[in-house]
């Protein structure tokens, strides 16, 4: 992944993504915006606290940059959730369902989602020429959405896993994903076959000691490796790892966790050409 700052508005590509003509694709960074104080500057979050009209005026800047029409952008409302959903030219614009993930082949629909440390997961087959993106936090992960997305794009548009590309952006790293004890035990149940590779004992950011103020070891959870591994069990081959942690790098991303609660959110968007 990379990211063009030499632009007003910068924007981050994935080299596997980028190399197929049929696709536009980016992840917005923080910056380029109008947002001010804690969601400076590009916020595209309407439920975080920031100003309405703020947030719109941020959408425009984005849709300008990555060359889509915002009047036909089109998301969901996340809930940390495995569902997908479908986005077709009746559907679209705006927010179109509760779901974490959005799949389309319609060329000229460009397709969101949101993110301040939870995972942005992208799909493109350029056999089928149909795309989907997807929103995945510990609750969205542990529940499969990155596999979800590759079955959505095997029942809606008889894509073959071995032919998507897919990439997983940008969310807090290994080194800074600190969970409790319920996390540990729900990654632990999903990911049984590679907990040693999920589930890292680290030092703990509570005390000193390299234990949790419970007093058990301190655990993080790597998002990206977990959902690296559900996209080789799906049968995906081509997979990107941005290995970029938004808590180490909040000065460029929104980071839930960094920016102690109040922050914005950054963007994915996916457009199919003509």
């Amino acid at each position: 992944m990379q990211i063009d700052t030499e632009t007003p508005l910068p924007l981050a590509r994935f080299d596997n993504l980028r190399q197929h003509v049929g696709l536009i694709h980016a992840i917005s960074t923080r910056h380029g915006g109008v947002s001010q104080g804690a969601f400076a500057s590009l916020n595209l979050g309407r439920v975080v606290g920031d100003n309405a009209e703020n947030v719109e005026a941020n959408h425009q800047r984005l849709a300008e940059a990555v060359g889509v029409s915002r009047e036909a952008m089109t998301t969901t409302w996340q809930v940390h959730s495995n569902r997908i959903v479908r986005a077709t030219r009746a559907n679209a614009g705006g927010m179109i369902d509760k779901a974490d993930g959005v799949v389309t082949d319609v060329p000229g629909l460009p397709i969101t989602q949101r993110y301040a440390d939870c995972t942005p997961v992208l799909v493109y087959d350029p056999r089928r020429h149909a795309a989907g993106v997807a929103h995945a936090g510990w609750r969205g992960t542990v529940a499969g959405v990155a596999p979800a997305l590759v079955q959505a794009m095997v029942e809606q548009f008889d894509s073959d896993p071995a032919d998507l590309v897919a990439a997983i952006g940008p969310a807090i790293g290994p080194c800074c994903y600190e969970v409790g004890q319920e996390v540990v035990e729900a990654a632990g149940a999903a990911f049984a076959a590679v907990r040693s590779e999920v589930l890292l004992t680290k030092e703990s950011s509570l005390n000193g000691n390299g234990t949790t103020n419970a007093g058990r070891p301190a655990v993080h959870f790597d998002l990206w490796r977990a959902n690296q591994w559900q996209f080789e069990q799906a049968g995906v081959r081509n997979i990107e790892v941005a290995g970029v942690c938004t808590r180490c790098q909040r000065d460029t991303f929104f980071s839930h966790r960094g920016d102690h609660g109040v922050t914005g959110r950054f963007g994915a968007v996916m457009m199919l050409r003509n």
